[in-house]
């Protein structure tokens, strides 16, 4: 049962880590984009095209070598951008505050030995009895399999940053970057929680997960576009984490914080997708059940550019074609479990900054607009399930 509105206690957003394509921390990211720079890499894995990380020192939030080694890469991005929400929360170093933070991470599963898998396709392909089951009992070792849990990515949080509350991880794509967000908002608003760190990595740049979405005529090829100009063409695979850190009002005003934000409501919906404007219905009715003053609302999208999803989302948003509309995927490309808290980040920082960014778009979807919105919705449809809302406003 959702709560009534006067009954949620005041959530905060006091701390946001980001590292991506476009640079590493808040101020590298905000003057990428007001610049509209893109960066974005043709020629590596061609005919498919990547958005690839950005030069990081791990060392600045990774400090031993030997943490750094156990990692696959996507966990060092997310340990990385865990740090730098922490840092920017002002609670890096608050051994006690840290006790008590909740982390609820998105995750996916981690990166494949392509030496393996090589092996057993060429076994296969050869038609040897018993292959896989060699494979299977010579090649996976204990160690492999437990660096690809997905929740390794929370356990390398707290061994590097000390941060030991409770923790969840979410698996399911972009789904599990819009429930991340809304578990760890309840938690805030109903008082089961004081404050939590909440987000996402990926890693754009892994051979198993292009093929994997090739073969369901995903990855965007050819020639690099906006999301919005894509025709379901696809999307081009971003590397990036995405972290926030989110206070209670009470909790964040005894140490004095400064917030970014307040998230007002995050709510999400699964539309079945088995029939023409799905999609689109679902997220008319968040829409509705978000509470948005529609005349002061600007909307942050993680579109994917992925038929038939982006085709129904636009759809919707042309049922609102006074909301000015930014989509995030065209500037860091697609980052899966991370793109919904990506376009919340990104949505924060504009309502604290007084400024929407510029638009970075052919289509002429998105478009100049005057004067700051007194609300922002950051949107998330997955690229094939999954569809996500939240709503954050200035804090006065």
């Amino acid at each position: 049962m959702s709560q009534h509105p006067a009954e949620r206690r005041e959530t905060w957003i006091t701390g946001i880590g980001l590292v991506s394509s476009l640079g590493d921390g808040l101020e590298a990211n905000w003057d990428a984009l007001r610049g509209g720079r893109v960066n974005i890499d043709l020629e590596k894995y061609a005919p498919w095209m990547i958005h690839p990380l950005a030069s990081v020192n791990l060392d600045l939030q990774i400090p031993r070598k030997s943490d750094q080694r156990q990692m696959e890469a996507w966990q060092r991005i997310g340990t990385y951008a865990a740090g730098l929400a922490l840092d920017s929360a002002g609670i890096k170093d608050d051994k006690e505050i840290l006790a008590r933070t909740d982390m609820i991470v998105a995750a996916g599963g981690g990166e494949r030995d392509l030496d393996v898998d090589a092996a057993i396709l060429t076994a296969r392909a050869d038609g040897r009895s018993g292959a896989l089951n060699e494979r299977l009992m010579n090649d996976l070792r204990p160690t492999l399999f437990l660096a690809q849990l997905s929740n390794m990515l929370a356990g390398n949080i707290s061994i590097v940053h000390g941060v030991s509350g409770s923790s969840r991880t979410f698996m399911g794509e972009e789904a599990a970057g819009v429930d991340a967000v809304r578990t760890a908002w309840a938690k805030i608003a109903s008082g089961q929680s004081e404050v939590a760190l909440v987000g996402a990595a990926h890693n754009g740049e892994r051979k198993e997960m292009l093929m994997l979405y090739e073969c369901g005529g995903f990855n965007l090829k050819k020639d690099f576009t906006s999301v919005w100009a894509r025709n379901g063409g696809g999307f081009a695979l971003g590397s990036g984490g995405v972290f926030l850190v989110f206070e209670s009002r009470p909790h964040a005003e005894r140490r004095s914080a400064k917030p970014f934000a307040r998230l007002v409501n995050v709510v999400s919906g699964h539309s079945s997708r088995t029939a023409p404007g799905g999609v689109e219905s679902v997220l008319g009715g968040l829409w509705t059940s978000l509470g948005v003053t529609e005349n002061a609302t600007a909307i942050y999208t993680a579109a994917t550019g992925a038929m038939a999803a982006t085709a129904e989302e636009e759809a919707f948003l042309s049922a609102h074609r006074d909301v000015p509309v930014r989509g995030v995927g065209t500037s860091f490309g697609h980052l899966s479990e991370a793109q919904f808290p990506l376009a919340l980040a990104l949505a924060s920082l504009s309502v604290s900054r007084g400024e929407l960014l510029p638009p970075n778009d052919t289509s002429g979807r998105e478009t100049e607009t005057d004067g700051m919105p007194d609300q922002i919705v950051a949107v998330g449809v997955g690229h094939w399930r999954g569809e996500g809302m939240a709503l954050i406003e200035a804090v006065s």
